[in-house]
């Protein structure tokens, strides 16, 4: 199984002196189950897991007071075990099929914060948007994306992701070590980073196989919509997801509301949209109008561009074949390109930069997307294949005069002048390259 980067910061929560019950959100089939379960038996005694979509009974549990003494010994009978601080890690699963048992985490929190609650739901977001009341402060919230290239890396080519660890400047590549980081690459665009398809072709080396799980749950997001969308909504909903391939294979992929419904507007839309997004199903990307901090000040909401949650499911959504990505050479042609722009977006969620922008100059120019790096506001290149000319990147520099910007590419590790090349496989490391101060002017 591949191993997660949050387990980490889930074993620092449970270290935590201010502990409170954690709220684990992230797409659906991202891996939050195991995540805990298997963080459950690496770091405690017993775990006492609980499912309120399988488990009608539960609901029983919490239909009364919600007295976390009384919870915590009807929860003990249903899971045949005593559940002890400390040392036992209760699961809520699910958690927002029962309203009230999201509420009665403000009463751990509170009465009985020395044990131990880990809760997850796929939909989680549209619930805590909806439910009035919710005690903020009360819980502990983190984020689990779909699996980075880096983690795909340390499963699929453990010596190739141990290899990045020797990488200390932002020099050349041997072409025999960037010739096995891109086999690899090219991979991960076919597949994305849903664990069960990972693991299935890890273990299988079976493309094919992998790609019927990707379609079984792209089905199991369609179904949700009609399953647990407002109903006014999932016709919406489902012309909203069709139209994301086709609006990224535009060359100006702003989003267009026409695209999806002739004739619609924001407001016709905006709700599902809006779903979508609360479900982590879709990313969105605005435009801001000058890159200043704080860049949400600057933000212009009626330009962005929607990005989905995982670049596998984009390819298999938008028909490519993988073949054309894993034995073509020019594979970054065409709608290709918009593959690789929905997997800088991807890694970089990944590793915590949750607020992205692009910036554009009227017609003349557009940087794929700006972020904030501590003091630095970041311009970001993409460039799918090797040839990386840029007028807007120029552009955008002479303007603003950044200390440092990032390009994403096919070509190999440099630092030019202030203008950092990372290869995209090396994308999840792109920390490690950035300049100390006064470095960039150097090259």
């Amino acid at each position: 199984m591949i191993e997660r980067n949050l387990m980490k910061k889930l074993a620092d929560w449970k270290q935590s002196g201010t502990r409170k019950p954690l709220i684990l959100r992230g797409v659906r089939q991202c891996g939050k189950t195991w995540l805990l379960q298997e963080f459950g038996k690496r770091c405690f005694q017993n775990v006492a897991y609980f499912n309120f979509e399988r488990n009608e009974r539960l609901f029983s549990v919490f239909e009364k007071d919600i007295s976390p003494s009384r919870i915590l010994l009807e929860l003990g009978l249903l899971a045949g075990m005593k559940i002890e601080p400390e040392k036992t890690l209760i699961i809520f699963d699910e958690i927002q099929a029962s309203p009230r048992a999201l509420n009665s985490l403000k009463y751990f929190c509170e009465e009985k914060p020395e044990y131990v609650i880990a809760s997850a739901g796929s939909l989680l977001g549209v619930t805590l948007s909806a439910q009035a009341g919710f005690p903020v402060g009360k819980v502990n919230f983190l984020e689990l994306d779909p699996c980075s290239f880096d983690e795909y890396l340390a499963a699929a080519a453990p010596q190739l992701a141990e290899y990045v660890n020797s990488i200390q400047k932002a020099e050349p590549l041997s072409l025999a070590v960037a010739d096995e980081f891109d086999k690899h690459f090219r991979l991960y665009l076919v597949l994305g980073g849903m664990p069960e398809v990972l693991n299935s072709f890890i273990s299988s080396q079976d493309i094919e196989a992998a790609e019927k799980i990707q379609d079984e749950i792209i089905k199991s997001y369609e179904l949700d919509f009609s399953k647990h969308a407002p109903k006014p909504d999932i016709v919406k909903l489902f012309l909203l997801w069709k139209s994301i391939p086709l609006q990224l294979a535009r060359e100006n992929a702003k989003f267009m509301y026409g695209e999806v419904k002739s004739g619609a507007r924001a407001r016709d839309l905006e709700d599902a949209l809006r779903w979508l997004q609360e479900t982590g199903l879709v990313n969105k990307i605005s435009r801001i109008e000058k890159p200043d901090i704080p860049l949400t000040a600057y933000e212009d909401r009626r330009s962005f561009k929607l990005y989905l949650s995982d670049t596998g499911l984009l390819r298999r959504l938008a028909d490519i074949p993988a073949g054309s990505i894993i034995m073509n050479q020019n594979i970054f042609s065409e709608y290709r390109g918009r593959l690789v722009e929905n997997y800088v977006q991807q890694q970089l969620t990944a590793v915590g930069k949750k607020k992205l922008f692009y910036w554009t100059s009227g017609n003349t120019a557009e940087v794929d997307f700006i972020m904030q790096e501590k003091t630095n506001i970041v311009p970001i290149e993409v460039k799918s294949g090797l040839n990386v000319r840029s007028r807007s990147l120029k552009v955008y520099r002479e303007t603003y005069h950044p200390e440092f910007a990032l390009r994403f590419s096919m070509q190999n590790l440099r630092m030019d002048d202030g203008l950092i090349n990372i290869p995209l496989y090396l994308l999840p490391y792109y920390a490690k390259f950035l300049p100390q101060k006064g470095e960039a002017d150097n090259g």
